[in-house]
């Protein structure tokens, strides 16, 4: 369970360690007590028989009672630890569902970042494409202009030639 709750996202996890290391010091506090219990109940019994001040039957009526005490305390801090594994089980399922939605999140950004990239090697080919129009379309004008240049030159020369040569 310890390491189950170490490998969820940081703002679950440290709830459910503290969790976790609460429900450990509960549990062992109790199983400590259970134990002291267990030797003082056993070193009153034995005491008293010695003594002679409680029979028997008296002395295993209060062991049991203090046995049942130690139980019922053990089996609450059982259901708390039961409780914090389900905690930390229905953490760990959405820890799951979260990290799955992450991973489709990623797998449509690294989508669309490839479709970016295609659309950038576009635009560079129509910017490529229209500096070339415009290279081309400069080009006409210098030779449209060469040609009418040419044109007019030769309509003078004919008018030139006609008006005085004749």
């Amino acid at each position: 369970m310890d390491l189950e709750a170490r490998s969820l996202p940081p703002s679950l996890k440290a709830t459910l360690l503290a969790k976790l290391r609460e429900y450990k010091s509960d549990l062992n506090k109790l199983k400590k007590e259970v134990n002291k219990l267990a030797l003082i109940g056993a070193n009153q019994a034995a005491h008293d028989l010695d003594s002679g001040m409680m029979d028997p039957h008296a002395a295993s009526a209060n062991q049991r009672e203090r046995l049942a005490m130690a139980t019922e305390r053990l089996d609450q801090s059982s259901d708390r630890i039961r409780e914090s594994r389900r905690t930390a089980l229905e953490t760990e399922d959405l820890g799951v569902s979260i990290l799955a939605e992450l991973h489709q999140q990623r797998e449509t950004l690294l989508h669309s970042h490839n479709k970016l990239h295609g659309v950038d090697d576009a635009i560079d080919k129509s910017k490529k494409i229209l500096t070339s129009m415009s290279r081309r379309i400069s080009r006409n004008k210098w030779i449209m202009g060469s040609v009418i240049g040419a044109l007019i030159l030769a309509i003078i020369l004919i008018l030139y030639f006609k008006l005085f040569h004749h």
